[in-house]
């Protein structure tokens, strides 16, 4: 069952599906390729909510639908919930 959809390779998170729990394997799938992976969140994510691919340091950028969707004000791990706690749009 897919958990989180990847719009496209360059994306850094994935958004979920369907809610995740913390240290559960979660199928994902690569919509531009239809490549299944498979992470292990650390955190629950919330149905709509990113879960972050790989490490993402502060004061990068969050790239989901190909396209940059945020700077990054505290350092996330591969695994973890991305929201307010740790994105922030670039107009502010």
């Amino acid at each position: 069952m897919i958990q989180f959809l990847v719009h496209e390779k360059a994306d850094n998170v994935g958004v979920a599906t369907v809610d995740i729990k913390a240290g559960e394997a979660a199928q994902g799938l690569y919509m531009d390729s239809q490549e299944s992976l498979e992470m292990k969140p650390l955190q629950n994510i919330p149905l709509g909510h990113k879960i972050a691919l790989t490490d993402i340091a502060a004061d990068t950028s969050v790239i989901k639908y190909g396209a940059d969707i945020g700077r990054v004000v505290a350092d996330i791990k591969a695994g973890e919930h991305v929201h307010t706690q740790n994105l922030k749009t670039r107009r502010w």
